[in-house]
């Protein structure tokens, strides 16, 4: 053979080696995957609300990837890792550290419970890994000058906030005047923190406290609870509540006839989808607050919850959309990012600014974080339990502005 065929023949082997290369850059790049740590509660006392997380979550990443994927990481997919936390604070610190350091994933997610949250977040923040907060509502959570967590939902001293805000514009709007009100909340961290708010607010707006009552949300009999209840007699009940508890104290109060004048709940447990199949007409009149409803005036909102119902059989709630939305915030992050270091997603996450696209499902007006990693933009809406069509209905009613066309709210609720 010849120097110049040889040369000839060796550059054609090179040609064809380059091209395949490059074709195959493509294809390589498409079967990375980016993974996301999950710690839930899919077991225990809270378990249903991390069911219908991690169900949101798989919705929204069968749709990012069947999208695409993350195009400037070559159409990377993402892949969900879970974690089980119990609703326990250890265990959840056990499991952050195992996705972390065995999973090896990108970043992180959870953890629902305020209380597994907060030390979560705490072991992310150690190792540098973003931790995105769909909800949980404990305010310090994002007031300790952590750089790596971020929240979608309120906080709590806004939905406290708000239910204050609330209780003002009804009385002035029907012209009714409350003055007694009752504090009747688990005590985990969750209700101690709306607890600790709800005391400031009362005392602010001019209402006098008659019960301030902690239980267990594990209680399998709340009797003596409404039966303090039924002694104080208050106008307005403030309650926070996982569903056994939600179900178990409506069922109750209703079985020794306790009708205060407003029930306002504070999404969780009153949320849950369980709690009407429990509960029936005996929520009636209940006033619930939470991030999202599903006659929330969104575009993107009607078909993503008709597609999530055909899938699971049920409505998102408030809490499932922040887990929906999340993984919508972490695909545009991690697309601006254009890497799978924690720090450029880091530093991604905190310049986020989504107002559009099919995770725009909220009744809000999108994602900016602070530079506490707090969702400026977060808000919630309150609904009442109403009767619709024969059977009860969750019926958005404030604020004004986003209540459903034709429904005037039944406030007080009782006479």
């Amino acid at each position: 053979m010849k120097n110049g065929s040889f040369t000839s023949l060796l550059a054609g082997c090179m040609g064809v080696a380059l091209s395949a290369a490059l074709f195959a850059v493509p294809a390589l790049a498409a079967d990375k995957t980016v993974k996301i740590g999950n710690v839930e509660p899919l077991s225990g006392p809270s378990a249903s609300v991390g069911v219908q997380g991690k169900q949101a979550r798989e919705m929204a990443v069968e749709e990012i990837n069947a999208a695409g994927g993350i195009k400037s990481l070559g159409g990377a997919k993402l892949e969900l890792v879970y974690a089980d936390s119990k609703s326990d604070p250890t265990v959840g610190v056990t499991e952050t550290e195992r996705l972390i350091n065995t999973e090896k994933v990108n970043l992180m997610t959870g953890c629902w419970n305020s209380a597994v949250t907060y030390p979560a977040t705490q072991v992310a923040e150690r190792y540098g890994i973003p931790f995105v907060v769909p909800v949980a509502v404990r305010d310090t959570i994002t007031e300790r000058g952590f750089k790596n967590v971020f929240r979608i939902a309120a906080k709590d001293s806004w939905w406290v906030r708000d239910q204050f805000r609330f209780l003002k514009d009804m009385q002035e709007e029907t012209g009714v005047k409350l003055k007694k009100i009752a504090f009747v909340f688990e005590n985990g961290d969750w209700g101690t923190g709306f607890a600790e708010k709800w005391r400031e607010l009362a005392k602010k707006d001019g209402y006098e406290i008659v019960l301030d009552e902690p239980y267990p949300s594990t209680a399998t009999d709340l009797t003596p609870v409404v039966t303090k209840l039924k002694s104080a007699n208050p106008d307005i009940v403030l309650l926070v509540s996982n569903a056994a508890d939600a179900i178990l104290l409506t069922n109750t109060m209703t079985e020794m006839q306790l009708k205060p004048k407003v029930v306002l709940a504070s999404g969780g447990g009153h949320a849950d989808p369980k709690f009407l199949e429990n509960t029936d007409t005996n929520a009636l009149g209940i006033f619930d607050e939470v991030e999202w409803n599903t006659d929330v005036n969104k575009p993107a909102a009607k078909p993503a919850n008709e597609k999530f119902k055909k899938k699971y059989g049920y409505d998102l709630t408030g809490e499932s959309v922040d887990a929906y939305v999340a993984m919508y915030v972490i695909a545009d992050a991690l697309e601006r990012a254009a890497s799978t270091e924690p720090a450029k997603i880091r530093d991604a996450l905190a310049s986020t600014n989504l107002t559009t696209g099919p995770g725009m499902v909220v009744s809000y007006d999108g994602v900016q974080f602070d530079e506490t990693g707090q969702n400026k933009n977060a808000g919630i809406v309150i609904v009442q339990v109403a009767n619709v069509d024969g059977k009860p209905d969750r019926v958005t009613v404030w604020p004004k502005s986003a209540r459903r066309a034709g429904y005037t709210p039944v406030f007080p609720a009782n006479k």
